[in-house]
Order: structure tokens, then sequence, then C-alpha cells
């Protein structure tokens, strides 16, 4: 075996910060070699699945010799599963360790030969891939042991150094987990930044999925990197508790409970994973005018739970409907109800900046369309021709920031104004920009609008 750390040269230190480690990796430090069998035993199902490791760091899967790239895709694809934490399936048949065991070795040997002193002496702040790197091996070793790591959202991004769920650093952040076998639970991506998540192990492979019907589409357990849009989880009202009442309250019983907290509706569970129903001010009204004596159980409606996970824009039809859905998480709980009010507010905080985006970018594109020639244009942003510029439409808010970089371009404009600190503010904002138009699901800070604000302000002033 190779010396772990130099066998990967340059890439290692990207391994504490941001980069799924690879069977590629193992192969270049040593720990793996091509040719190498690989077994993924599956005891309950009286199933054992073989392959090989061939060039490229990829893996050949037995008896058709179907090739993937990742060891979780390998492994779903020689289970028949819809996702398999294939790192922990594979087991190495010339040392009997798994992947993942292996991949722990190939962290642990870059994490030392980055230990040296940190800069600024003994004393100083270890840099922080090498701390998250302590973290995270840590959170996994408790785990292993049944006893997670809890965090809330808020905490676990500052120890990437972020206040936002922005999709790069959420990627870093799922990366950085992946490599040591972590998740979250629940996802972090899909709650508030106040809520507490947990950083557990990815399911052994025979709890993760029920096998997949024949012919179904099967899917890697590597994490989701599409942008993740608003979730009911993201409301705080989803994962805030719910006061509910049984299938067998009285009247008064709900109506006391909806007035003491000015409710719309009420919940009603048999258990706390168990909706029957729900009861509103309406449900009531009509179960009453249709008979005097009616029972409770007449108001009950049909309330179907949703996951909180559920995209916004999936139940937007059944909120506009019925104005509330009850929400359960990730352990099947229910643990809240968010109504049409909430979506409203929400859309509210958020149509502000993106109205001011929308005149920000008419403002700039404007700017540059009226002082410089497309000509001009391409030379900063498209020098060698590839993305083919043929007209100010073609521009985004990126390229206005680049032109404006530009020293002979900033000159032509002729403002008093320092260049650096302008361009720098129109970064700062651009950076919101993607965040709104990804629908970033955290606040947007409380200074936005202001900065947007007089941003446009100074623009249309020095514009004219």
């Amino acid at each position: 075996m190779t010396d772990t750390a130099g066998g990967l040269g340059g890439r290692s230190s990207y391994l504490l910060d941001g980069r799924r480690a690879t069977v590629k990796d193992l192969v270049d430090a040593g720990l793996l070699r091509i040719a190498d069998r690989l077994r993924f035993a599956r005891p309950r199902k009286g199933a054992l699945h073989t392959a090989v490791v061939i060039d490229g760091g990829r893996i050949a899967i037995d008896p058709d010799g179907d090739v993937f790239g990742t060891p979780s895709k390998a492994a779903a694809a020689a289970a028949g599963m819809r996702s398999v934490d294939g790192w922990r399936a594979w087991i190495v048949e010339s040392t009997e360790t798994t992947l993942d065991e292996l991949r722990g070795r190939l962290l642990d040997a870059v994490a030392a030969a980055d230990s040296g002193p940190p800069p600024g002496g003994e004393h100083a702040e270890p840099p922080q891939p090498r701390t998250r790197y302590e973290f995270l091996k840590e959170a996994r070793d408790c785990a292993d042991g049944e006893a997670p790591v809890t965090v809330t959202v808020r905490d676990l991004l500052a120890l990437w150094d972020s206040r936002a769920r922005g999709r790069r650093i959420s990627q870093r952040i799922e990366a950085d987990l992946d490599n040591h076998g972590l998740i979250t639970a629940p996802d972090f991506r899909r709650v508030t930044l106040d809520s507490k998540v947990s950083l557990v192990g990815a399911a052994v492979p025979e709890e993760i999925e029920p096998e997949a019907p024949e012919g179904s589409e099967e899917t890697s357990a590597l994490p989701d990197e599409r942008d993740i849009g608003l979730t009911l989880g993201n409301l705080p009202s989803a994962l805030g508790g719910v006061e509910s009442v049984t299938p067998q309250a009285t009247f008064e019983q709900a109506i006391t409970a909806m007035l003491l907290d000015d409710f719309s509706q009420l919940p009603v569970l048999a258990t706390k994973h168990m909706v029957r129903g729900a009861v509103t001010w309406k449900s009531i009204a009509k179960a009453r005018h249709a008979n005097p004596n009616a029972d409770f159980a007449s108001a009950i409606i049909a309330a179907e739970p949703e996951p909180y996970d559920r995209e916004l824009f999936e139940v937007l039809p059944r909120l506009a409907t019925d104005e509330f859905v009850i929400v359960k998480d990730d352990r099947k709980v229910i643990s809240g109800i968010v109504t049409t009010a909430d979506v409203v507010n929400l859309y509210g905080e958020l149509s502000t900046p993106f109205l001011l985006i929308g005149e920000l970018d008419q403002e700039l594109r404007q700017l540059i369309s009226s002082r410089f020639d497309t000509d001009e244009v391409c030379t900063v942003c498209d020098p060698d021709g590839t993305r083919g510029i043929k007209s100010y439409d073609d521009l985004s808010i990126g390229d206005y920031e680049q032109i404006l970089k530009n020293k002979d371009s900033w000159a032509k404009l002729g403002w008093p104004l320092d260049r650096v600190m302008f361009t720098n503010r129109l970064a700062e904002l651009r950076e919101i920009r993607n965040d709104i138009m990804h629908f970033n699901p955290d606040p947007i800070p409380l200074d936005t609008v202001q900065k947007l604000r007089h941003f446009l302000a100074l623009l249309r002033t020095y514009a004219e």
C-alpha cells in the first residue's frame, strides 16, 4: 500500500472541505486495487451480490458486468432496490473491510497530513476544514453508538461559516456529511433554521427501502443535488407542535380549544401518528345546522397529513381548497399545521426583494446597453466567443458585474465613485438575487431590502 495522503496529492484537502470521496480516491491512495473483488451479502434475503473494481475506480457487478460510478448505484442495481448505502454494503474480499472503513482511513490520513501547526502558532485556532472533520468524526462515532449529536440547523451552518442555505453551501455540507456516512434527520434543507436535526448514520441496506417493483426506476442513495424549493418544513408552524383533540372529544372541548388560541381548525388525532381528520368552524356549523343534536364525529372532515419535506407548491391546491394542511415529521409524528395565512405571510416576505431584484436587473441592463456596444460587452464577458452573446438580452447580472469591474469600462462611465466598493456591493446583491431566485428557504437578512433600495437609488442617480 502506498502513502495514503501522498497518493492523492493536491486533491486530498478537498475531502475535508466539500468534495465527496470516490472509489478512485481509494485506489489512488493505495487502499484499494483494480481487480479487487467486492461482495454485498443480504442474509435476510438469502442473497449474495458480487462485483469487481475496474479502471477509473468504477464498479462492475456480476454476472452481467454492468458498470457504475459509485458504490451506492452499484449496490442498488445489484439488489434491485431504490436506495442503498453502498459504502457500507460492499465488503472488499481481500481485506474483509467495507468501503466505508477504507473511506474513513482515507479521511484520517488526509486529516493527519493536514494537522501541522495552524497559522499563527500552536495556540491559534485550527483550520476550519479540520475543525469540521473532527466534529463529523465524533458525530459518526456517536451515531454508531446510537446517541446521535443534535444541533440546530443554524449551528450546523455555522461550522461551514455560513448563515444561510444557498445551493453551494448545502452541497458542501452534504458532501462532508456523506464522507462520514452521515445524514441529518430531519433533512436540514427542508426545515427552519432553528429546527433541531440529528446527525445519524445512513440506514443499513435492508432497512432503507422495500424491494422496487419489477420494471420500476432505480435510484442511488446519494443525496439529492437538485435545487430544493420551499417545503412545508420551512414554515415554523409545520414542526412547531400541534394542538389537537381525540375522536372522543365533545363539541365544547373542540370549540374551547379553538377559541383559546384563535384557531380556525383543529386536528383530530387517535395517536400521535394517526390522524382521524380535523374539525373547523365550517364543519362544526354544518354538522349542527343539519342536526342540532349531532355528535362530535359528524363534524370531523378528512385531513390526510403531508410529510414535512413535501415541496410547498405541491400542496398549494389543497391549501386553496381546505385552507390548512396537517404535517408529519421525519418520524411520521404529527408535528404541526400549515394554514393559508402562513403561506400568504411567507410569500409576502419574499415578494418585495423579488420585485426589487427585477428592477435592479432592468436598470443594469439599461445602463449597459446605453453605454457599451455589443463588441465591448463581448470583449469582457465572452472573449473567446463560446457563449455566443448576440444581444444585451443574453447577459446576466454576473455579466453586468464583470463589465463594471473592468477598469476601462468603469472609466468610460466617468462616475466619481469607487469602482471596487460599488462592484463589491453589486456582487453581494448578486448572491442575494441567486438565493431569492432559487427560493432559498432561509429568512432574508433584515437589511436586504434597504441595501437593494439604496443601490437602486444610487444607480439611477448616476445613470441619468
